[in-house]
């Protein structure tokens, strides 16, 4: 007999569904607020990573600028730190920032560590090594506040709520935009970075970067190293005062300008130094910060052979930045470097109120002037060399020279370069892809 019960239609109604229609919906909704509470969260923490990520890298900047300043001084792994922390502590202060305020409650050194290095890759420690040239800056766990998150946190699902953060800074090479129109003649066979020797200049050593009338040219009769970046004197005083826009690259050209326009070098220089003369102000070309220089003067004889510069009638040789002729000591690139260093820190004597960093140094073109003879020339460049201007011009046109050390290093105005300073030149502070050790990038930089 055939079985009744399978017979029997289905006559459950709509109204038994009711349950189970009410629990799915309760599952729906209980999914589509987890994935919202989720998106919050999320977006909570993206947004405070940039923030946090914002705050590292100015601080990383902020600490490599200072170190490029500082370097030298007795204090510069403090200062460096200093000025990282209290960088982070006014970006923590800013509009928008309350919760990293928070986090940071006033005291930056316990909220993030600053580093120095004398490579971009490390090994980085504070203080650091005496020749350091990169700080990095992390921040390793800022907790931030939950809301779905504790909830899942409680259930296991999920860890605590925190971002991490991690920035390096330092110097990159760069071709200059604000030249000085002077020039000196290099050798590009004496190049050797390795042993500190650039188109046959070392560390220190003291250069004519501007001859006077008497005095031989590398470049022939009536030049006197000047550069033809514009119209005539307005530009050179213009140009030596730091009002300059020109740039050139290596392998480019450049024009000599023959002439010893006495007046407007001196004027265009001698402001760095506070001197202004002629149509040149301190609100457009403030002093550098030490404006000190020996007194008497350093000067060029060239009635001996070879011609020499002196110093009391002493021939000055430089040891390693180190001005002397005879027993007499001069106020040289290593005097300034730490005088400049102790007014940055805030110490100091003889820092000018209104004084701007570097503003001694010039950055002059290097040139090949192989078989060059006289008059106007083109010269082809084979590098920058960053001079430090050990005193101010004499005004005379026998005696308007002007003096300047060679040093590997200064600050720069241009584009970057991607890969870390190891030469020498202008640079400019960049940030970098942070490395925990030699080829393994951090994630959080």
């Amino acid at each position: 007999m055939m079985n009744l019960r399978i017979q029997q239609p289905f006559t459950a109604t709509p109204r038994r569904q009711e349950g189970a229609v009410s629990v799915l919906m309760v599952m729906a909704l209980a999914a589509m607020a987890m994935m919202a509470a989720l998106a919050l969260d999320g977006g909570h923490l993206l947004l405070n990573k940039t923030r946090l990520q914002n705050a590292v890298d100015a601080a990383a900047l902020s600490g490599a600028k200072t170190l490029s300043q500082v370097a030298g001084g007795i204090n510069s792994a403090s200062a460096t730190q200093a000025a990282a922390l209290s960088t982070l502590m006014q970006n923590a202060n800013a509009t928008g920032n309350n919760e990293l305020a928070t986090a940071v409650a006033g005291n930056p050194g316990a909220f993030a560590v600053v580093e120095l290095s004398s490579l971009v890759y490390g090994p980085f420690s504070y203080p650091g090594p005496s020749d350091a040239k990169y700080v990095r800056v992390s921040v390793p766990s800022y907790n931030l506040t939950g809301f779905f998150w504790n909830f899942a946190q409680s259930l296991g699902v999920l860890g605590n709520k925190t971002v991490a953060a991690i920035a390096t800074a330092g110097p990159s090479p760069t071709s200059p935009c604000d030249l000085a129109p002077l020039m000196v003649c290099g050798d590009e066979t004496q190049y050797d970075p390795d042993a500190g020797m650039f188109w046959g200049f070392q560390f220190g050593d003291l250069q004519v970067l501007k001859s006077a009338a008497g005095n031989s040219s590398a470049i022939g009769p009536g030049n006197f190293q000047l550069l033809d970046f514009g119209s005539g004197g307005s530009t050179v005083r213009d140009d030596l005062a730091g009002g300059g826009e020109v740039c050139r690259n290596v392998g480019q050209d450049v024009q000599t300008s023959p002439g010893n326009m006495v007046g407007p070098t001196s004027q265009g220089l001698n402001t760095r130094f506070g001197i202004y003369n002629g149509p040149v102000s301190a609100s457009d070309y403030p002093p550098d910060l030490v404006t000190t220089s020996s007194n008497p003067s350093i000067t060029y004889n060239d009635s001996v052979s070879p011609a020499q510069t002196q110093y009391q009638g002493q021939a000055v040789t430089s040891n390693d930045g180190n001005l002397t002729a005879g027993g007499n000591t001069i106020y040289d690139y290593n005097d300034w470097r730490a005088s400049v260093a102790a007014c940055v820190a805030g110490g100091g004597s003889g820092c000018e109120s209104n004084g701007v960093f570097e503003r001694r140094m010039l950055k002059i073109v290097v040139g090949d002037c192989t078989g060059k003879q006289g008059g106007s020339t083109s010269v082809p460049v084979l590098g920058f060399g960053c001079y430090f201007v050990v005193q101010p011009m004499n005004g005379g046109g026998t005696e308007a020279q002007i003096f300047g050390q060679f040093v590997k290093e200064c600050e720069g105005d241009n584009v970057p370069s991607p890969t870390p300073m190891n030469d020498s030149g202008p640079n400019i502070i960049q940030l970098y892809k942070t490395y925990l050790g030699i080829g393994i990038p951090s994630t959080d930089s």
